[in-house]
């Protein structure tokens, strides 16, 4: 295809993967940062030692702390901002975005605590009118960075955009999927970070396989509720941006959720963990997102409250886990509905 030029906003890890794939693909990309001492030094050492240590960055990928620049005559906007900074940020660079309107690729994942919006609202809110889609799924940006196997999923409104995105950005180790649920593609890559943390906490515990399975499979199962009660298509939770995601973020050691879990199930405070993070882990926020929403729409999400109360309310992760399996006896066929 035609080669795009492409400014990616945020230079954390999956936006320096995302940039990665795209250069790789042929595309002429410009990848932006909002520490400009930091840009610079990584456009000159060609390597961003914080969230991508040893990942070469080809000369191709322009480096720069000018969105003016990076956005200039640009045909896509890709937004890697963490999605808590994501409307303060935006609301700065919609003032130097040259692009004269240029569609936007969001690769945030969470809910804005404040508001309990998703990545592509606040962007419509913030930059107006124009064409949006999401891509989410089991890619750490470790991996992809370094060219390993990857697939996931852009979902949009707009049919013929989202085949678009899918044509610009898969290659033949990056595959995208099109799906047209944009609300349930973006809350379930969110709330799978709780499940993440949960996860962790079992690995911290030492609890063992068969409690994370139970507790994953039940997650699943607690996430497409709301999803559903918020108007999401069901099936999307069990797709790439659900279940795929769940599988890649609770097992591997690149997950920085799980790994949260982990530290708080082994002793650590939430706060001595936060303090100790170059990287943002998007489900402690969104923990908080998740049950606020479950309250407001008066849903039962037994897995969230007691993560939530373990990480606001200062819960011993045990307890928590404990009060999970002495739950009221059920069928499991009730909760599928």
């Amino acid at each position: 295809m035609k080669s795009k030029a492409i400014a990616v906003a945020g230079n954390g890890g999956w936006g320096t993967a995302v940039a990665l794939v795209l250069a790789g693909k042929g595309h002429s990309v410009r990848l932006w940062g909002i520490e400009p001492d930091y840009v610079v030094e990584t456009a000159k050492t060609r390597e961003n030692p914080r969230y991508l240590p040893g990942i070469p960055l080809p000369k191709s990928i322009l480096v720069t702390p000018e969105f003016s620049e990076a956005t200039e005559g640009a045909d896509l906007l890709v937004s890697a901002v963490p999605t808590q900074f994501l409307r303060k940020t935006w609301t700065v660079l919609r003032e130097e975005d040259r692009s004269e309107h240029a569609p936007i690729l969001s690769v945030s994942k969470g809910i804005e605590v404040t508001t309990l919006t998703r990545p592509t609202q606040i962007l419509r809110e913030v930059t107006g009118r124009r064409k949006f889609a999401v891509l989410v799924g089991p890619s750490h940006a470790e991996e992809v960075a370094r060219g390993l196997p990857a697939a996931v999923v852009v979902a949009s409104r707009d049919e013929t955009f989202c085949r678009e995105v899918q044509e610009i950005i898969s290659t033949d180790r990056f595959r995208a999927y099109t799906n047209h649920d944009v609300l349930g593609v973006e809350f379930a890559s969110a709330l799978k970070n709780v499940l993440a943390i949960a996860a962790g906490m079992c690995d911290g515990l030492g609890l063992g396989d068969n409690a994370k399975s139970a507790l994953l499979t039940r997650g699943v199962v607690e996430i497409a509720r709301l999803g559903v009660a918020l108007g999401a298509n069901r099936q999307t939770f069990y797709g790439l941006a659900g279940i795929g995601d769940i599988i890649t973020t609770c097992v591997s050691p690149h997950g920085r959720n799980r790994a949260v879990g982990e530290r708080i199930g082994r002793g650590e405070t939430v706060k001595q963990v936060m303090a100790s993070m170059t990287q943002v882990a998007e489900g402690v926020p969104t923990t908080k997102a998740a049950y606020q929403l479950s309250k407001k729409h008066e849903l039962e999400m037994p897995i969230t409250e007691q993560i939530y109360r373990i990480l606001f309310n200062r819960k011993s992760p045990i307890r928590g886990l404990t009060d999970l399996m002495s739950r009221a006896y059920r069928a499991e066929a009730e909760e599928y509905r």
